[in-house]
């Protein structure tokens, strides 16, 4: 198992360019099972997430070829409808064959997802949508079984909550079926707008996409003809870029970003003190003269994203003054909050309220542990900062969603090494 070494303290200068988003890349996977065609994704992420659920495709009976950060797909081979629970129970995101299988072929059997590291997730959601559009849904042993013999039928869906993936199962779902789908209070996010703009973009007639009332005219279980398209970069990457650049003060330009999808991201960093100039596909944030405290409610897009939690309690550990971070979406998602305490940090937890006091130059480096994707991140941020020598290991989870890491943070003068445990 690999760790992370990490020196702090070090001069950062230069320039990191984003990935593509892991969250939209993958359900975008998901959505070549509509295709009659072979599909090829671009500037998709080399990360693990990605490479687990192209595995996925192949123990479906797809198929696919990867160089560098492409892809080309063929699901028409697809003789399975089998999503197993060694897989589903490495990723959470591979429920999100459930409404392309089940459109195409009218039963599926996906391994519920289980627990997970921050919270339930429960699926439900996702659930009844495909039961109002006509599903039959059986969980048995362990399993969600789903079958459409007369395939999915439009019909009205309305979300009790706000649910990214239910929104995307429902919409790959909705794309097949015969007649016109309504989801209202449909997530909102960048990753959602892309993959409806790609089934748009294949012929299906989608109205309100970036709304949260999406109508979607089915095919009657006419394929698809997905077009080659490349993924849109990632905005929690470029957020932890532009939260290395603010915990160490130092000037850091993003580049190969969409500055509109990391509006409520750039607002705190305003809030903090730090001057941003925004171009069209990049950023440069400088450094300040007193990093100010902040308050954050996590909620859902264009609100501020609970994966960005975590690395902004790391810069605000940094900050003259106390800030606050009201987490909304997910219960148990402040695990690395013990972790920062490890290094110095004085936070307290009360319920779904962290309570940050600040203190520049208050982390010393130590060994601390990766609990999450999100947290693992956070702790690379402190120890860019921490004085002396921080070792964070369980960095598997950071490779389930950071691309390069240590060679990006190394290009702008960062001191980090991989290494083996011992």
């Amino acid at each position: 198992m690999d760790y992370l070494k990490i020196v702090g303290n070090k001069k950062l200068s230069g320039e990191i360019s984003i990935s593509g988003a892991k969250n939209a890349a993958l359900p975008l996977i998901a959505c070549t099972i509509l295709a009659k065609n072979e599909t090829t994704i671009n500037n998709l992420p080399n990360v693990a997430d990605i490479n687990t659920f192209l595995k996925l495709i192949k123990m479906l009976g797809g198929s696919f070829t990867k160089e560098k950060n492409s892809a080309t797909i063929d699901t028409s081979t697809i003789d399975n409808t089998t999503a197993t629970y060694d897989i589903v129970k490495t990723m959470r995101a591979s429920i999100l064959v459930l409404g392309p299988l089940l459109a195409r072929f009218g039963h599926c059997e996906v391994s519920l997802p289980g627990g997970c590291a921050i919270g339930q997730r429960p699926v439900d959601l996702h659930l009844k949508a495909l039961e109002q559009m006509g599903a039959k849904i059986e969980i048995l042993q362990g399993y969600i079984k789903a079958t459409a013999p007369n395939g999915l039928k439009g019909a009205k869906i309305v979300f009790d909550k706000v649910t990214v993936g239910g929104t995307e199962n429902t919409v790959m779902a909705a794309a097949l079926a015969s007649g016109v789908t309504t989801i209202i209070n449909a997530a909102k996010e960048p990753e959602i707008v892309q993959l409806c703009e790609v089934i748009a973009s294949a012929g299906v007639k989608i109205e309100g996409i970036g709304t949260s009332k999406i109508i979607i005219e089915g095919t009657g279980g006419k394929l698809l003809d997905i077009k080659p398209f490349s993924v849109i970069p990632d905005r929690i990457e470029a957020g932890t870029y532009m939260c290395a650049a603010a915990i160490t003060n130092q000037k850091l330009t993003i580049k190969d970003i969409v500055p509109a999808h990391l509006e409520a991201i750039t607002s705190k960093l305003e809030e903090m003190n730090f001057e941003i100039d925004i171009k069209e596909n990049e950023l440069t944030i400088f450094p300040t003269s007193k990093i100010l405290p902040v308050n954050i409610i996590t909620t859902e897009f264009p609100g501020f994203p609970t994966d960005m939690q975590a690395q902004f309690m790391a810069l605000a550990t940094q900050a003259e003054g106390t800030s606050t971070i009201d987490e909304r979406l997910f219960e148990n998602r402040f695990m690395h909050a013990s972790e920062l305490s490890r290094l110095g940090a004085e936070i307290h937890i009360n319920g779904n309220i962290a309570t940050i006091l600040g203190k520049k130059g208050s982390l010393t480096g130590t060994d601390v542990m990766a609990t999450d994707l999100r947290a693992s991140s956070a702790l690379v941020l402190a120890a860019l900062v921490a004085s002396g020598e921080t070792n964070i290991h369980r960095i598997y989870h950071l490779d389930r969603g950071y691309e390069d890491l240590e060679g990006k943070l190394l290009k702008i003068g960062a001191d980090v090494k991989r290494l083996k445990e011992s």
